[in-house]
């Protein structure tokens, strides 16, 4: 089953990276960071990559967000591209936790849309 994407983030995906990221960084490194965001591109890695390099565990079908996004993929709808954060301890998922442990339990193998700083 293929994995459907939006060409772009959704707009409500930097505001809520900007607030998870105020909870590692101050205000100012967050909101640049999150400028920074909206302006790189769009790449992909493979879901297995990016949990990995998380090093966050794995939330199951269990956990109702995760339920929601492999509905989306099960229904055919586009998610939206992650938002991710290079850091010295890892990686950050600055948003797209859930739709990144749905696309992982449906295809570890699957490539997912990202925009990384």
């Amino acid at each position: 089953m293929k994995i459907h994407w939006l060409d772009e983030p959704e707009e409500h995906d930097y505001p809520a990276a900007e607030s998870y990221l105020t909870l590692l960084y101050s205000e100012e490194e967050a909101r640049a960071t999150v400028a920074e965001l909206r302006v790189a591109d769009v790449v992909s890695f493979k879901a297995k990559d990016i949990f990995r390099a998380s090093r966050l565990p794995l939330l199951g079908v269990s956990n109702s967000h995760v339920d929601k996004n492999l509905e989306k993929i099960k229904d055919g709808r586009a998610l939206s591209p992650i938002l991710l954060a290079r850091s010295q301890g890892g990686l950050i998922i600055a948003d797209g936790y859930h739709r990144m442990c749905a696309v992982y339990l449906h295809n570890e193998d699957a490539e997912i849309p990202a925009k990384i700083v």
